[in-house]
């Protein structure tokens, strides 16, 4: 199976701390997920085993059929991306132009076929005015577009998103909703790990759901919205327009402010 499967997974830190116990599942190529959950559930660290950061002390991890622990790192990057949730975990060349082609130079890509992947890569991410500039002379919001064009112009097949919409205004989450939606008009599998429930709703099919180091559910975003069980054993709330519409007894299990005025105005 093209995609990212998960066999046992587990991992702990060196101090003892058990991050992610025994976890199990499949990720098809193309798919767009998000993986939601509370602060110490294990997400970060379940996907950062996805390209060889972190390796499973128990159970396998696989990607394009492939067993990544016989890979090295930079192999596995080669598949699978990782935009970092803070940029300066990530950004080290002295301009955007160069971030964003490193990867590419790393890969010993001709530079004409560098240009064309930064170019690429900033036009999606809407910030190729600033290929001259330091990095670091941009706002925090922009600075994760860069970390996102910069995995773009890798070419993997399957990106993750790291809290994407951390630090952005409405705007900047526009943006970041055209950039899913052009990814996966390319076919590539897009990983987000985020608490921004409203934007889970809006733009990802299968939400899994992580508390305690497991998967505690892995449904379709309707589906975990309404599950109240799941939503108080994680400790997730439930998106407001559903809220709402729980509140006034409406039929439908709605998830959007259109499905909700459609209720509201049909006959």
């Amino acid at each position: 199976m093209e995609g990212i499967r998960v066999e046992n997974a587990s991992y702990s830190y060196d101090n003892g701390y058990i991050a992610v116990d025994n976890v199990s599942l499949e990720i098809k190529k193309g798919e767009n997920l998000a993986i939601i959950g509370q602060n110490g559930a294990g997400k970060t660290t379940l996907v950062k085993m996805f390209n060889g950061l972190l390796r499973p002390q128990k159970g396998k991890i696989y990607v394009d059929n492939e067993d990544v622990s016989n890979l090295t790192v930079a192999q596995i990057s080669r598949k699978v991306g990782y935009v970092f949730q803070n940029p300066g975990e990530q950004i080290f060349n002295p301009t955007v132009y160069d971030e964003i082609a490193y990867t590419p130079r790393y890969f010993k890509l001709k530079e004409k076929e560098v240009a064309q992947k930064v170019q690429d890569a900033a036009e999606l991410c809407n910030i190729i005015d600033y290929l001259k500039l330091n990095p670091y002379d941009l706002p925090f919001s922009l600075r994760k577009f860069v970390t996102i064009a910069s995995v773009i112009a890798m070419g993997t097949e399957h990106i993750i998103l790291d809290e994407p919409t951390a630090g952005q205004d409405l705007f900047g989450l526009e943006q970041q909703k055209k950039i899913i939606k052009e990814l996966l008009k390319r076919g590539k599998t897009v990983i987000t790990i985020t608490h921004d429930m409203e934007f889970v709703a809006e733009n990802f099919s299968r939400v899994i759901v992580m508390t305690d180091k497991k998967i505690v559910a892995d449904k379709n975003k309707r589906a975990i919205f309404w599950d109240f069980e799941i939503l108080k054993k994680s400790s997730i709330k439930q998106l407001y327009v559903s809220m709402l519409a729980k509140e006034l007894a409406m039929k439908n299990n709605v998830i959007s402010i259109d499905e909700f005025i459609h209720e509201v105005t049909k006959k």
